[in-house]
């Protein structure tokens, strides 16, 4: 088998991998099954995706499941204790523990004085000059995408299987530019529903083949919003730029996606210190 076809094997069999995972977040999960999913020899196949992914099986699970209990924490009423749970931890004690290595602070604190907090305040306060926001001007960009439909909160699934999926023809910028794109209200419709796609640019050669799909973002006037801190809080910074900052701005949104432009690696960073730059997409007023 030629090596580019046996790398594109290995990625395949590690793209399956993610999809349990991503499926069965809530479950008990062995890692004799995920060695079976990826076809895999039970001896080697987590060090093979550690190589691969850039961080062990247990650090993703983790890192998703703490993540998706940040999103309850700061979007939901429901108890830690049963948050707790979900996540997988079989007491509040540990999953605390876990929670405050990954955001710096506990969950009940998280709840309390996260920045989705910041930015509720701002809103209640209407302080449209609460956050930094520039105006800024993009050029166009063709992005190579893939479509993900569900919680944003799990956009990065879609984003690791457009890298899989460049990386096997050879295609993965050396430098890749992370992009999520977002179609919909998360607060309209159910969370099912909601449509997103991961981008990256690509250059104009580039071959884009099922399952990518070409993207061009829309060249023109931004307001870009600087955004600091767990990705499950930007729901709250969303409001206040829609909700606060637009009606003060001066400027009508133009007929087009926002989209994120995420500036570092949530594999690397813990969750508060994660970069984000949120686009508006402006008409420009002349």
């Amino acid at each position: 088998m030629a090596k580019d076809q046996t790398q594109a094997s290995y990625l395949d069999r590690l793209n399956r991998v993610d999809d349990y995972v991503f499926a069965h977040l809530e479950d008990e999960i062995s890692f004799d099954r995920l060695a079976e999913i990826a076809c895999l020899s039970p001896y080697h196949w987590s060090r093979i995706y550690s190589a691969m992914r850039g961080e062990t099986i247990v650090a993703t699970v983790r890192r998703l499941r703490l993540q998706r209990a940040a999103d309850r924490l700061a979007n939901s009423g429901a108890d830690i204790g049963e948050i707790a749970s979900r996540a997988g931890y079989g007491s509040t004690e540990t999953f605390g523990r876990a929670f405050k290595d990954a955001f710096g602070m506990s969950p009940a604190a998280y709840r309390q004085a996260g920045s989705h907090a910041a930015f509720a305040r701002a809103n209640e306060a209407a302080n449209a000059e609460g956050f930094a926001v520039e105006l800024v001007a993009l050029a166009e960009r063709r992005c190579a995408g893939i479509d993900h439909n569900g919680s944003y909160m799990e956009i990065d699934h879609a984003m690791g299987r457009l890298f899989s999926e460049l990386a096997g023809s050879q295609a993965l910028p050396a430098s890749p530019q992370m992009i999520g794109v977002f179609f919909d209200d998360p607060d309209l419709g159910p969370e099912s529903e909601l449509r997103s796609r991961a981008c990256l640019p690509i250059g104009e050669m580039v071959a884009i083949d099922a399952p990518m799909v070409e993207t061009t973002l829309r060249g023109g006037l931004y307001a870009r919003l600087n955004y600091t801190g767990p990705y499950a809080d930007m729901r709250g910074a969303y409001r206040w730029l829609l909700g606060t900052w637009l009606p003060k701005s001066g400027y009508e949104p133009d007929d087009a996606p926002i989209f994120e432009a995420y500036l570092n690696d949530p594999r690397a960073v813990p969750q508060n210190q994660l970069r984000t730059d949120i686009h508006l997409p402006l008409k420009d007023m002349g």
